[in-house]
């Protein structure tokens, strides 16, 4: 089965929605983009991105079947085929997504969280093809996580178990302020634009020389920052530590919830290496239960960054084949 088949993976950003079409080994056959900011009407959106969806399918080599579409997007719901409140996305409010995608076609349209389609893609094209327990945590804009027990993807009782990245850090009024309109949540300081402000807060509070002092807000990112500590940085590589250190405190609470076997770090600041995986591991190590320690992997993602959430959203079609 699924020689010659193949699916549409969908990942819907803040920016971009990007759709490739994926065989059964992970190999992308054919890709392309749409702007998700270029719609403020999500019916207008759906149109335009199946519309080029299809559009697409026409470079695939002949002989391929289209067998489904797997979205995987911010707050996406796999119960009801919902977006609900995304944070990043122009539209606001409840959208029946799989819903509006099925008035184009009759095949299967499944939706879910975005860190939930790469957990998904792990197990079935990743690092955790052998594995029923692993967690995987999706550090990009946000921190997304996706759990995995007993070989299943939990989704919990309405279809939004594991917000990691929406767990307090720091409770309390005076901290961080998150897009989710709550304070202190782990997002708000592991995450790209976290790093950012970790980094900051760190240049405001010493004058110790910095090649980054030189750039706006606006300018800095998380990239500027990776190459500034590759590159021995003092105030960078301080604020790699600080932010590998909340991940790791906070992973020693996933550890005594789920007891995987690995976790897996994936997104944009995950690519850093052993600027955030040292301090992390460590973190996680100091703070995890005796009956844990020196049992669990954290481990790079192996799927390839530029195509992960493709690969991941698609994979929601494959699992739905094969149970």
């Amino acid at each position: 089965m699924g020689n010659n088949q193949v699916v549409a993976g969908i990942d819907i950003g803040g920016t971009n929605t990007v759709f490739g079409f994926v065989d059964r080994e992970g190999n992308i056959l054919a890709e392309d983009r749409i702007k998700t900011t270029h719609y403020d009407d999500i019916e207008l959106y759906v149109a335009a991105l199946y519309e080029k969806i299809m559009k697409t399918f026409e470079k695939v080599p002949e002989g391929y079947e289209l067998i489904g579409f797997g979205i995987g997007a911010p707050m996406g719901n796999i119960n009801k085929g919902t977006i609900e409140y995304p944070a990043g996305l122009p539209w606001k409010g409840i959208f029946p997504l799989a819903d509006l995608f099925r008035r184009y076609t009759s095949l299967p349209v499944l939706v879910t969280n975005d860190a939930n389609a790469a957990a998904v893609g792990e197990m079935i094209y990743g690092g955790a093809k052998e594995m029923k327990n692993f967690v995987v945590i999706t550090l990009g804009t946000g921190l997304g996580s996706g759990f995995v027990i007993d070989g299943k993807l939990v989704y919990g009782h309405d279809g939004f178990a594991g917000e990691l990245g929406h767990t307090a850090i720091r409770p309390g009024p005076s901290n961080r302020e998150c897009g989710c309109g709550r304070k202190g949540c782990l997002e708000t300081y592991v995450s790209a634009t976290g790093l950012k402000r970790t980094l900051l807060k760190i240049m405001a509070d010493s004058i110790e020389p910095s090649e980054l002092r030189k750039y706006s807000f606006d300018e800095l990112d998380a990239e500027l920052i990776h190459q500034a500590a590759k590159r021995g940085d003092t105030l960078a590589k301080r604020a790699f530590e600080h932010t590998g250190q909340m991940l790791g405190f906070k992973l020693a609470d996933v550890v005594a919830h789920t007891n995987p076997e690995a976790i897996f770090l994936f997104g944009g600041l995950a690519l850093a290496k052993e600027l955030i995986f040292e301090p992390a591991k460590a973190f996680m190590e100091e703070n995890l239960l005796h009956i844990y320690k020196g049992k669990v992997k954290l481990l790079p993602s192996q799927l390839s960054t530029q195509n992960a959430a493709v690969l991941g959203a698609s994979s929601l079609i494959w699992t739905l084949k094969e149970t």
